[in-house]
Parts: structure tokens; sequence; C-alpha cells
């Protein structure tokens, strides 16, 4: 590749999730390297932070100083799990900068950058794949809001009802401070769930790419034989792909754990209040935010599944190539790959837990006991 091709295959690399994240403040483009615009996305940055820690503060506030039975509670809750999920995940991408960067260089730069066209393709395949699923998923968030805010101003703005309850440091009485902190929280809500969506096809993307590399590695074994230092090659690129899987765990192991834990929560708390809700506005509400909750804690256990079940079968690509007639330092340096091996490739939360489907069904089952117990203790 030359440095025109290599800059857009760069660039390619989880473009759409980078995107968002502009849009979001997190994330300044490339392109913006004069002080000046550095200046600018700096201040956007600190406007995007004020926008939704301000929003989640008002919730928190709201139930330490005004709420005061079950029904308020609940209004506040709902949407209070989110935010701070949200307003934890910006402060982590903005300190994690460096290191998201290192994880695109790693696979940007040999041994894991593809060079020929059929691993260029097996990139592309995996990368546009979870791009896909990260505007679909960027999609279910805005019907999500689109379908909260038609409601609110249907059945909220009439009365001078806030979507949501809050506590403000000043009466908003008047109908120009009432439209501004009614603004305030429409867009703090839409910012947050573009963040999530963003920052959950970041993570989930890293993932994929683990399992692209191992695609590729295969790729490179079916060919060893017909480059003399291809096996050298293939060993250092199975050591960056656990290196890179290490980074990818280490550094968001606290935002895959808190996700998990708050979604669990969440749905517990929603389904329990949908069925003692009437069929309203506030019913379809709890629904939607249930759903994407439910769908953030899928992506992650699928993902952290595909995974796993590379990791574990790339033992078998080994033994489907032509190894017999490869003399022995060949050998020895495939053994030592499968011996890597052994040790699989494990996403985990909370050190403990696997990101797999098991521990999806798990979430689920916890949920729906502990919707059980709320349903015996409200009896």
């Amino acid at each position: 590749m030359d440095d025109t091709e290599e800059k857009k295959f760069k660039m390619n690399v989880l473009e759409f999730p980078f995107k968002v994240l502009t849009i979001c403040g997190c994330w300044q483009p490339e392109s913006w390297t004069s002080v000046y615009k550095h200046i600018m996305y700096r201040m956007y940055t600190v406007i995007i932070i004020l926008l939704v820690n301000s929003f989640t503060l008002s919730q928190f506030m709201d139930i330490i100083l005004i709420v005061d039975n079950t029904d308020d509670f609940c209004d506040n809750f709902c949407i209070l799990l989110p935010m701070i999920i949200t307003c934890f995940k910006l402060f982590s991408l903005l300190a994690n900068r460096k290191y998201i960067i290192k994880l695109t260089d790693i696979l940007t730069k040999e041994p894991c950058k593809p060079l020929k066209p059929n691993e260029i393709k097996i990139h592309y395949k995996f990368d546009k794949g979870i791009q896909s699923n990260t505007f679909h998923y960027a999609a279910m968030c805005l019907v999500t809001w689109i379908s909260i805010t038609f409601t609110s101003l249907m059945t909220n703005f009439g009365q001078r009802k806030l979507t949501f309850r809050a506590w403000v440091p000043f009466e908003y009485s008047s109908m120009t401070l009432f439209c501004l902190l009614y603004i305030h929280q429409l867009m703090g809500l839409i910012v947050g769930a573009l963040l999530n969506a963003a920052c959950d096809g970041l993570i989930c993307g890293l993932m994929v790419h683990i399992c692209s590399q191992f695609e590729i590695l295969a790729y490179r074994l079916r060919t060893i034989m017909l480059y003399s230092d291809g096996v050298r090659n293939c060993v250092e690129q199975h050591c960056s792909i656990f290196r890179f899987a290490f980074l990818v765990n280490e550094k968001f192991r606290i935002i895959i754990t808190i996700q998990f834990l708050m979604s669990m929560f969440e749905m517990c708390f929603n389904l329990y209040q949908i069925t003692i809700s009437k069929l309203d506005a506030r019913c379809i509400r709890l629904a939607l935010f249930m759903s994407c909750m439910l769908v953030e804690v899928f992506v992650y256990c699928w993902y952290g599944n595909e995974v796993k079940l590379k990791s574990l079968q790339f033992v078998d690509k080994i033994f489907e190539m032509e190894w017999l007639t490869l003399d022995k330092n060949l050998k020895r340096c495939l053994i030592l790959m499968m011996t890597r091996t052994i040790r699989y490739i494990e996403i985990t939360s909370a050190y403990t837990i696997s990101m797999d489907l098991d521990s999806f069904v798990g979430v689920l089952k916890t949920s729906y006991s502990a919707y059980n117990l709320l349903q015996q203790m409200n009896e």
C-alpha cells in the first residue's frame, strides 16, 4: 500500500462509530489540525459534557430533594440509570483516547495490517458488518428519542410539564425558561442515546476485529508454504492478536461491567413497572428504554461470544492445513501457537463474568427472578 491507500484504509476502521463520537464531542476529526479548530472542538466538547452532566445531575437531585412517593421515583429512575452510564462512558472515552488510537494503530500496522486482496476483503467484511450494526443500533436509539419526544409534545408540553422530572435551582414559570429547559432535556437525551450507540459500536467493533484478525491469520496459514518467512509473521500476528485483545479487555472492562449491572437493574425495574402500569405514554417510554438496554447487553454478549469461538476454533484451522509436510521449525512454531490458544481469549465483566450468550441468558433469568421478588414484596 502507498501512503494514500494506507491513510484511506486507516480511516475505514470503524469509520461510522468514530463519526458519531465526533458528533458527541468525544473524537476530534484528524483533519482539524489548526489551533483554531482544536480550540473550537474543545469548547464543543465542554458544552457536550455540561449538557449531559447537568441533565443527569437534575435527575439525581430530584430524587434526593423532591421525590417523596413511589410513582415519582419510578418516573425519575428509568432515565437516571441510562444517563449515569452515559456520563461514565463519556469520561472513559475522553480519558482513553490515546489507547483507542493505539488499538487502531495495531490493526493498521504490520503484522495485523491486511496486505493481500483476500485479506483486505476479510477485513472490510467484518468492518462493514459492525458499522452496519452500529448504524441500525443508532437508528433504534433515534426512533426511541423521536417516540419519546412526540408523546411528550402531545401530552406534556401543552400542560407546561417537562418530559422528565428534574430539579433546577430556579423557577421556570415563564414560557421562555420552560422552553429552554424542555429543549435542554431533549438535547441531553439525544446526545446520551448517540453516545451510547457510538461507544457500544466502538467496543463491539474492536471485538469484531479480533475475529477478523483470526480469519486473516487462518488465511495466511493456508498459504504458509509459499513464503519462507510466513510462519514467523503468523507467530507475530498471533501474539499481536492476544495483545490487542488484552488491551481491549483491560481498558473497557469497567465500562462493560457498569453497563452489565445497570442494564440488569433497568430491565428488572422497567419490567415490573410495565406490568403494574396502564398502557399509556409512560408505559411506552419504559418499554422503549428496556428494549434499548436489552439490545446493549445482547450485542456485548454476542460479540464477546464470537471472540471466544474464533479463539477456540483457531486450533482446528491449523489442523486443516498441510502441516505434515512442513519442516521441524515450522511445526514447532505451529505448536507454539496451538499451545497459546489453549487459554482462549475471553472478554470479561468485573474480571469474573464472561461476555457470552450464557451470560446474556443469566441476565434475563436474574432480571426475571428479581421481578418476581418485587411482585411478591408488593403483594
